[in-house]
């Protein structure tokens, strides 16, 4: 078989046994096709070394958003590569060794937080008993009970068991992890759903505009599910409203339902299994957080020597 049909079982292995998002597969896709572009790559014995080395050459001197790529994009072609060679192995065929690709080392990835002070007022900036306002609330307080991401959110239906503390979300690559609910959020998505006036299946929508006088408008009054970028939006209003000057996003809420957490006691490897992280290596970017938090309680209580 030639490059291309080899890459088309292994996105379809990838995609159907390994259970990868389909917009992951789309990533694989285009970053094995620009190798095999650029180095010309016709046969799975034309991957080598030299090319490898020559492809990482050119993908450093290719500009980005803000001068050259950054070293993060372009492990993200090494690692499809990567994943691409070990697929061949395991089908019997020789070639380039994937242990013989290293990432470049990048820089240690800083994690935008928000303080315990600044998150209550976010938390506390949704007001009101219309539809709108109960619905934000209920996003903002389930956000950080379950440290949901925002595609996991959105992807929630009325069904939502709120008797119990817990259920179950289905995450990155189709995995299903247990999340819990504190008594705020199960408090604040019954009084949302009380005031739902629409049928939808989906536990989060777009609240449509008041009615129209006009009968043939008001019964195109169809509440749609709530995308990502619309609860991005949302929450920016609200960090705003709460006075908040950084950027604050769904992730940046995820953040903070790690770090407290943490900081709280939580052993890491509980964090890793809340979050769905498919490794640990993931999750330990939030270490360096609590990290900064047990010097400064060092600090501040270690008593110091009596002379």
């Amino acid at each position: 078989m030639n490059i291309e049909d080899w890459k088309r079982q292994f996105l379809e292995h990838t995609e159907i046994e390994r259970g990868r998002a389909v917009k992951t597969i789309e990533n694989y896709d285009h970053y094995l096709s620009r190798f095999f572009d650029q180095m010309a790559i016709k046969e799975v014995s034309d991957i080598t070394e030299e090319k490898v080395r020559e492809f990482r050459l050119w993908l450093n001197r290719q500009q980005g958003v803000s001068g050259t790529m950054k070293r993060r994009t372009q492990n993200y072609y090494l690692i499809a590569l990567r994943a691409f060679l070990k697929f061949l192995r395991k089908r019997g065929m020789d070639g380039l060794s994937p242990e013989r690709i290293e990432l470049a080392k990048v820089p240690e990835r800083h994690l935008d937080l928000i303080s315990p002070t600044e998150l209550n007022r976010l938390l506390a900036s949704a007001v009101g008993t219309d539809e709108k306002s109960l619905r934000d609330k209920a996003i903002l307080e389930l956000l950080f009970s379950t440290g949901l991401r925002v595609s996991e959110l959105c992807s929630l239906n009325t069904d939502l068991d709120l008797s119990r503390d817990d259920f179950p979300i289905r995450g990155k690559g189709e995995k299903v992890r247990v999340v819990f609910l504190s008594d705020e959020a199960k408090t604040a998505v019954r009084a949302y759903l009380k005031a739902r006036k629409d049928m939808d299946e989906a536990l989060f929508v777009n609240i449509p505009p008041m009615p129209s006088k006009d009968p043939e408008k008001t019964s195109k009054r169809v509440p749609t599910r709530l995308t990502p970028r619309s609860v991005e939006r949302m929450i920016k209003i609200y960090a705003a409203k709460a006075g908040i000057t950084k950027k604050v996003t769904p992730h940046v809420m995820r953040h903070s339902f790690a770090t407290d957490l943490l900081n709280n006691g939580a052993d890491i490897r509980s964090v890793q299994q809340m979050l769905g992280h498919a490794s640990i290596t993931t999750t330990q970017i939030y270490t360096h957080v609590t990290d900064a938090h047990l010097r400064e309680v060092h600090k501040k209580f270690h008593s110091r020597r009596q002379n």
